[in-house]
């Protein structure tokens, strides 16, 4: 019988903290994304693509979700950015207080990007506000065209869909362009990416896409009085 105002007050505190959260990035012109996916899907291997990518001198860190192992942070290391594992022991999600905890002793002035790559699920980081600015959902074409009709919530929250793993189409029954038009159904007009992180298919589009919004995170330069 408790279990429903238990549930209401532990989300009011996370987005309590995120609200926080969300402050402190504005106020340093860090732009958060917080990428979301099915087991699988492709989420480390696009942040490692996006990694190599980047300049070395580039102002970004990533924060990566497990229920067990450092695997993740492992892989991404090796790219020379700041990377902490934060290991939920047996949660299917990432909440605010974990990412606060970990950003701790990293200066947030020293930073402009912030990638967040949650916990392997579709439903419980849905309803966990992180302090980003914005959610990006990860779709391999392994997985049923109609993922964003049976997970709605996460697909009407994210701003940016990535459609992964694009050079197995020849290979899978994955319908590409029904996805698109089930996520357009349910999100009107949601950006939709098609990545191939083997082949470097798409991923122009996604880092033209980043870049954008990282231009539009940074604070206006203060007019000079005359």
């Amino acid at each position: 019988m408790e279990r429903l105002p238990l549930e209401r007050k532990v989300l009011s505190e996370n987005d309590r903290i995120a609200a926080e959260l969300r402050t402190r990035f504005q106020e340093h012109g860090i732009l958060c994304l917080n990428l979301i996916s099915s087991p699988g899907s492709g989420k480390t291997s696009l942040l490692e693509c996006t990694l190599e990518s980047l300049p070395r001198h580039d102002r970004v860190a990533v924060l990566t979700g497990d229920i067990q192992t450092d695997n993740d942070a492992a892989r991404l290391k090796r790219f020379h950015f700041p990377v902490k594992q934060i290991t939920t022991g047996g949660t299917c999600h990432l909440d605010a207080r974990m990412i606060e905890r970990h950003l701790a002793d990293w200066k947030l002035e020293d930073l402009d990007l912030l990638f967040i790559e949650n916990v392997g699920n579709l439903v419980c980081p849905a309803s966990y506000d992180l302090g980003e600015a914005a959610k990006v959902v990860v779709l391999s074409v392994t997985e049923g065209e109609d993922k964003p009709l049976k997970y709605p919530s996460i697909f009407f929250k994210s701003d940016l869909l990535i459609l992964n793993k694009v050079d197995l189409l020849p290979y899978v029954p994955f319908d590409i362009n029904a996805a698109a038009e089930n996520a357009r159904r349910v999100h009107p007009g949601m950006e939709i990416v098609k990545v191939s992180c083997l082949t470097g298919n798409g991923l122009h589009d996604w880092m033209m896409w980043l870049e954008q919004r990282r231009r539009a995170c940074k604070p206006a330069p203060a007019t000079l009085r005359s």
